[in-house]
């Protein structure tokens, strides 16, 4: 929703005029604290700078401060602190601003979100009064900051698994594509380009693991702690922990709405996340150059050249990178808001709004690359040319002279032949792909050790397929190896989104819920 300042609510600085009756105070004036505590309104420049930030940062959550109003108010009235009758219309007003009515327009000028929401109720039911019985304003929005940020996890876990069984499928279908391995942008090793991409589901596992560890600690009630250390008004945090549908509570009322860790952690998951996805984005940004080719992109995920009509730009690999730097920036941001003295409003304030913008970056780009890869063409003639036109075999054929070389020669003088070798086929203009074993055995006797290689040997380190196939120990890329790797990977992106299905089914069970009881309070239908 955008923020604007209107001269309908902008609250002037000076005194506060009266609206209504004679002697009744004015609801904005209430909801700023200026009938009391303060004597004029805030300041023009304070309006439009620290309130329109501030606002700005609490909009995701605007909406989950109805639910935390709903049930601290059920709360009350349940245990008699409000009196029924003014619960029952408070209750009444609350579920009509739950519903987002068109005059809800939050404007710097009556403060934060919450106190744009109390001026709301205020100009059109007294009874809004009883609303901050026992709870401090910084208790609600800390409140509503676990509920809107609980909903974003299950999000991006949704959208890791989402990535994660684009990149299974795309592993699978291409296990048998052989290409080099690279390190240093140079071919190491043969290997496949299924063996290759799933080397990006042990990161999505853990960004997984930690997605869903942080909401057990996300998933705890802050509602019920007064100001930090509880009220004399009677509180049932666990009642208010069961309306919201959270799994338990915060138990330290301080630690409750002061805590700044979590923020911290939320967007350190969700740029580790997108750090890893921009690796594989990186890659694949390489892969599909001119030089390489391996891979193409779909038209829906490039972007054509203005200029340069050769010019095909993967885009939404671009994009990913663009993410992963931004919530770099994030990560240190919030970090820094969270370094001061306890009881400091920029803990919060300040982060909110960037740790929800965070999480949908990273879900976002996972979103992006998993529609990437379910597109994605890979020219298997072209990594297999790549493949063979490399020296990647050199480290399989040093390995094969130690396995089966004649006089058992240690690794590194097996290392000296082949790096002899190499030497005199570059010499004489010929590849490795073509060596025979007369060339390994003059390369021995080069460096003081001949080995005599049978044809079957040198075959098995010189021919990629039978290279690759031979890799089955746990993780390598031959079949069985790369079956069991599918299978594990596969199970622990169904068994995230079980999770994930269990989640929204508990939240919008007990959102359900909460609403259906107030409505019942209300003894509305």
């Amino acid at each position: 929703m955008a923020l604007h300042l209107t001269d309908s609510c902008r609250i002037p600085s000076g005194p506060m005029p009266a609206e209504g009756p004679p002697g009744s105070p004015d609801p904005r004036s209430v909801a700023l604290g200026l009938d009391g505590t303060l004597r004029e309104g805030p300041a023009d420049i304070l309006i439009r700078t620290a309130f329109a930030d501030e606002l700005q940062a609490q909009m995701p959550f605007l909406g989950d401060l109805s639910l935390a109003d709903l049930a601290h108010t059920i709360v009350l009235i349940e245990h008699e602190v409000i009196p029924r009758d003014a619960g029952r219309r408070l209750l009444a007003a609350l579920l009509t601003l739950d519903a987002r009515p068109a005059d809800l327009v939050p404007d710097p000028a009556r403060g934060d979100a919450y106190t744009n929401r109390e001026a709301w109720l205020l100009e059109r039911e007294p009874a809004a009064a009883w609303l901050g019985a026992g709870r401090a304003r910084r208790e609600a929005t800390t409140t509503a900051f676990h509920l809107a940020l609980r909903r974003r996890l299950v999000g991006l876990v949704a959208g890791l698994c989402g990535f994660g069984e684009a990149l299974v499928r795309l592993a699978a279908a291409e296990r048998d594509t052989l290409m080099p391995d690279y390190t240093y942008l140079q071919a190491a090793q043969p290997t496949t380009m299924g063996h290759y991409l799933l080397g990006f589901a042990g990161p999505l596992g853990r960004d997984l693991d930690r997605a869903m560890a942080l909401m057990d600690r996300v998933d705890l009630s802050p509602a019920g702690v007064g100001s930090g250390n509880g009220s004399l008004l009677e509180q049932d945090r666990a009642r208010t922990a069961e309306l919201l549908g959270f799994d338990g509570l915060v138990r330290h009322g301080r630690d409750a709405i002061w805590q700044a860790d979590l923020a911290v952690e939320s967007v350190a998951v969700a740029c580790t996340a997108a750090l890893n996805l921009d690796r594989l984005a990186e890659d694949l940004l390489i892969f599909a150059s001119t030089p390489f080719g391996f891979v193409a992109v779909s038209d829906g995920h490039a972007r054509a050249s203005r200029v340069l009509p050769q010019k095909r730009n993967p885009f939404a690999l671009t994009h990913v990178r663009a993410a992963a730097n931004r919530l770099i920036g994030s990560l240190a941001s919030v970090a820094a808001a969270s370094r001061m003295p306890t009881g400091q409003p920029d803990t919060r304030s300040v982060a909110s709004g960037e740790v929800f913008e965070a999480i949908e970056l990273s879900t976002g780009a996972a979103e992006l690359m998993a529609a990437t890869l379910s597109s994605l063409r890979v020219d298997r003639e072209r990594c297999l040319a790549a493949l063979t036109e490399s020296d990647a075999a050199a480290a399989d054929l040093a390995a094969i002279i130690v396995r089966d070389g004649a006089g058992r020669v240690d690794v590194r003088t097996a290392h000296r032949i082949v790096g002899r070798l190499l030497a005199d086929l570059a010499t004489a203009g010929r590849s490795l792909g073509g060596t025979v074993p007369a060339d390994v055995r003059v390369a021995g006797g080069a460096v003081g050790t001949p080995v005599e290689l049978s044809e079957a040997a040198l075959a098995d380190a010189l021919d990629p397929r039978r290279a690759v196939a031979a890799r089955q120990s746990p993780g390598g890329a031959g079949h069985a190896a790369m079956a069991e790797l599918i299978a594990d990977d596969g199970a622990t992106i169904v068994s995230a989104m079980r999770w994930c299905a269990e989640r929204t089914k508990r939240i919008a069970t007990a959102e359900a819920a909460l609403r259906s009881r107030a409505r019942d309070l209300a003894g509305q239908p």
